[in-house]
C-alpha cells in the first residue's frame, strides 16, 4: 500500500482552516475611481453583510481597518447597539457582529492575529485586476504553510487595495470574472463568493435528471 505524502497527512481540512482566518476590510490606502489614494468611509451594510459571511463560513474573526478616529467610533457605537438593546430585536445579527473587530491599521490586525494564534498570518489579498502571479483559492487552501499560520484576508474598499499593501501580502488571488465584460462587485458581494469558495462546503449531486 503507497503511502500518502506527508504533506497531504498533515494537511488541514477547509473547516479547521476557516478558523483559524480572518478577513478584513481596509479603507486606507486604497484607490478612487481617479486612481488617487484615499480613504473610504465605513458603510453599515459592510459591517453587517461581511460579519454575517464571516460568522457563517466560521472565520475566527473579521476587522474593519480605519486611521480615522471618527470613522472607527461611528463603527463602535454600532457594535455596541448591538451588542445591547440590538440583541433583543435580532438575535441572528447580533450573534454575527461578535466577530467584527475596529482597528486603525493592518499592522493592528496582524499583531492581534499573531498574538492569538502564535504565528504571523498567511495573507491573501483580493483585486479585480488581473495580476500575473494571481492563484486561485484552491491553490490557497493546499498552500503548506496553512498548516501552522492563520490566514488573513484583505478585501479593500472603493476601486481595489493600493499597491503599497498588495505589496506586502504574500499571495494574491485570482479575480472574480462573470461571462461579460462587467467587473464591479460590491465588496460585500466579492467576500462571500470568496468565502464561500473557499470554505463551502461542495456540491452534491443528488442524482435527479434536469428534463
Amino acid at each position: 500500500m503507497t503511502r500518502p505524502p506527508d504533506n497531504l497527512l498533515t494537511r488541514p481540512t477547509r473547516a479547521e482552516v476557516a478558523k483559524k482566518s480572518y478577513l478584513a476590510l481596509v479603507h486606507h490606502p486604497v484607490y478612487d475611481k481617479h486612481g488617487l489614494v484615499v480613504a473610504t468611509s465605513i458603510t453599515n451594510l459592510d459591517i453587517h453583510d461581511i460579519a454575517r459571511s464571516s460568522r457563517t463560513y466560521g472565520l475566527a474573526g473579521y476587522f474593519i481597518v480605519h486611521p480615522v478616529t471618527a470613522q472607527r467610533e461611528l463603527a463602535g457605537r454600532i457594535l455596541q447597539h448591538w451588542n445591547g438593546p440590538g440583541q433583543e430585536q435580532n438575535e441572528f445579527r447580533s450573534s454575527a457582529l461578535t466577530t467584527v473587530r475596529v482597528v486603525a491599521s493592518l499592522d493592528q490586525a496582524m499583531d492581534q492575529i499573531a498574538g492569538e494564534q502564535g504565528h504571523p498570518p498567511l495573507i491573501a489579498a483580493t483585486t479585480a485586476r488581473k495580476q500575473e502571479k494571481a492563484i486561485a483559492t484552491k491553490r490557497l487552501l493546499k498552500d503548506p504553510e496553512l498548516a501552522e499560520r492563520p490566514l488573513l484576508l484583505l478585501f479593500g474598499t472603493g476601486w481595489g487595495l493600493a499597491k503599497e499593501v498588495l505589496e506586502r501580502t504574500d499571495r494574491l488571488l485570482q479575480p472574480i470574472c462573470g461571462p461579460s465584460d462587467y467587473n464591479h462587485l460590491s465588496v460585500r458581494s466579492a467576500a462571500g463568493i470568496i468565502l464561500d469558495r473557499l470554505f463551502g462546503e461542495p456540491e452534491h449531486d443528488s442524482g435527479e435528471q434536469t428534463p
